[in-house]
């Protein structure tokens, strides 16, 4: 299997590339700075190809593209992070255009090659529900209201060409992806060991999900299932409170959890749209899409995904 992929970089796309070299299938990366061309080119990454593009700019080496290809899946991962810095007016249109941007010129590169892929797994969030308190969603639910529920729905009607155009497109709305290597989790790890960490405001928000294990085979599921298309949620079975996160946390790595971070001070700090959304809000979503096709997760229990997640990371 060829794999196209953005955001190769990041937390999820460096695990994505990881696997599926060991599964001996091969990947295209679509890479701002291109490396020695030709397939295996990355020193030490046999397997790999480069495709120069550049989102911000509305560039992509069509040529390379073709002649990389043909693709069996695109897998498109890249958007500017959401929680990196604090939510002004011009750092909002970043995050917005940088998703849909992105996802028109790729969906328009692949429109121009002359095998389509078979499925493009394109990523969303579940900040597409919005604030929901308590709560319990599916991909059946409803779209929530504020910045982030606006970002992941343009962000997904950006993709709609590619599935009018036949190509199976997955709409995935991932959730909180537990891993010490990156991502939220890793910016709290460090107060966690010293036992100075807790809970965020209340605690009661919920939080959705998953561990990066099995955020990859989520993933690796969406490509190899055809009945699979539209919105799934790529989140564990069992969301938890961020009071119950606190929790685990603490109790793997044996240190108190009882700190709480002060909802004011959240607000001072980043501003009271990004700490609503982004840490005191939450969303209670389940993965009903997955469940229904057979998706075995790895880690469903938040106690045991933790505890595994902290005896293999750094």
């Amino acid at each position: 299997m060829n794999t196209l992929l953005t955001g190769s970089s990041g937390l999820i796309g460096t695990a994505l590339i990881d696997r599926l070299l060991v599964d001996g299938h091969q990947v295209t990366r679509l890479v701002r700075h291109q490396g020695p061309s030709g397939r295996g080119g990355r020193a030490g990454r046999t397997g790999t190809a480069d495709v120069a593009w550049d989102p911000e700019h509305g560039t992509l080496d069509r040529t390379a593209l073709a002649e990389a290809g043909p693709y069996d899946a695109v897998v498109h991962l890249a958007g500017a992070g959401i929680g990196d810095k604090r939510w002004s007016p011009a750092r909002k249109q970043v995050i917005l255009d940088s998703r849909t941007s992105s996802t028109t010129l790729l969906i328009g590169a692949l429109l121009e090659l002359s095998r389509l892929p078979a499925v493009l797994i394109s990523a969303s969030a579940v900040g597409y529900y919005g604030n929901r308190g308590d709560e319990v969603l599916t991909e059946q639910s409803t779209r929530g209201t504020g910045f982030l529920a606006e970002v992941c729905a343009a962000w997904e009607e950006a993709a709609g060409p590619a599935g009018t155009a036949g190509i199976r497109t997955v709409l995935l709305r991932t959730g909180i992806v537990l891993s010490p290597a990156g991502g939220a989790l890793a910016k709290q790890l460090p107060l966690f060991r010293l036992g100075l960490g807790g809970r965020i405001g209340s605690g009661s928000q919920y939080r959705s999900w998953i561990t990066l294990d099995d955020e990859i085979g989520a993933i690796l599921h969406c490509a190899e299932d055809t009945d699979l298309c539209g919105p799934v949620n790529a989140t564990a079975p069992h969301p938890a409170t961020d009071a119950e996160l606190a929790k685990a946390l603490g109790t793997a790595l044996h240190r108190p959890a009882v700190l709480a971070a002060p909802a004011a001070a959240l607000r001072l700090a980043l501003g009271s749209e990004m700490a609503a959304e982004l840490v005191l809000g939450g969303q209670r979503v389940l993965p009903e899409a997955l469940m229904s096709r057979g998706f075995a997760f790895a880690h469903p229990d938040l106690r045991e995904a933790v505890q595994s997640m902290l005896a293999t990371g750094p």
